[in-house]
């Protein structure tokens, strides 16, 4: 993938195309503000250097966004108030995605080696629905919840940019898996940035840049919720038990490697599905087995 400038604002690709472990960074020339600090190291190592990293943003806590922070340790880190304490320190991060006690040594070990994971305590934090002016740049931060309860979206509205971050309109779908995440939540966010129809929209992964994107690729991206939850209705028929529904791999389709990290995940989603389904009564537990009404 290849480097694009929309006058001061900067696609950075990530390596892989910005899959998973990277994403794609934004720079913002003039203010040296850079935005999720995970595409690629030497280029980010570039930017340091020439023309300036003065601020380090980031769209939410997750790994495959701050990845390289580490570069940046004399650099002043913004984030929202509400994803800022998972950057704390490492059991605070685990605790984020609800890492049980048999599981944590090996996930330490994965963000501190992997990602670089450092406990950072921010300067600032970003507000959602403040409107900061950098030179000629207009920043309307914006709240996107569900994600993460304080995940943000940018946009700027004289380039007629969108930053929508993980709400990267991929064919696999939106993440909603996080202890604090939120299916509903996540419905709702990217309903409001659709409506929105800047010209040009960034995401973090994959593609990464969409002109003006026709409904059907919204649609597609919300559809693999409610294809997700329309398998684990069909699982459930009979009774299953989270292992059984996690085995039956309606998000990966399959098992991957490594194994741990992919089965977590499953199960991960799997359980934000059961646990909206059952609060809206179309799923019933007993003994540990899940079943539809």
């Amino acid at each position: 993938m290849q480097e694009h400038h929309f006058g001061p604002i900067w696609f950075i690709p990530g390596e892989n195309k910005g899959k998973y472990p990277f994403c794609h960074s934004i720079y913002l020339e003039g203010p040296g503000i850079l935005i999720d600090p995970a595409s690629n190291r030497n280029r980010l190592i570039e930017l340091k250097e020439s023309p300036g990293v003065e601020a380090v943003w980031l769209s939410h806590w997750h790994e495959d966004h701050f990845l390289h922070l580490d570069l940046f340790e004399d650099v002043p880190l913004f984030i929202t108030q509400a994803d800022a304490p998972r950057l704390l320190h490492i059991e605070a991060f685990l605790d984020g995605y609800g890492i049980g006690p048999e599981d944590r040594d090996m996930w330490r070990k994965l963000a501190v080696d992997m990602f670089h994971f450092r406990p950072r305590k921010p300067n600032h934090y970003l507000l959602a629905g403040e409107s900061p002016k950098c030179g000629s740049l207009r920043i309307d931060i914006l709240a996107t919840p569900g994600h993460t309860p304080g995940n943000i979206a940018l946009h700027f509205p004289n380039q007629d940019v969108l930053f929508v971050g993980d709400y990267d309109l991929t064919p696999f779908g939106p993440w909603y898996g996080d202890v604090a995440s939120s299916i509903h939540q996540t419905i709702q966010s990217v309903n409001m940035l659709r409506e929105l129809q800047a010209t040009t929209i960034l995401t973090s992964h994959e593609q990464g840049i969409f002109e003006s994107p026709p409904d059907n690729i919204w649609d597609r991206y919300l559809q693999v919720i409610e294809d997700r939850e329309s398998k684990l209705l069909d699982v459930l028929s009979t009774p299953c038990s989270m292992e059984e529904i996690v085995n039956n791999w309606i998000v990966y389709r399959k098992p991957r490697e490594p194994l741990p990290f992919y089965t977590f995940a499953e199960k991960a989603l799997m359980q934000k599905h059961i646990e909206d389904l059952m609060d809206r009564g179309l799923v019933t537990e007993k003994d540990g087995r899940y079943t539809k009404r």
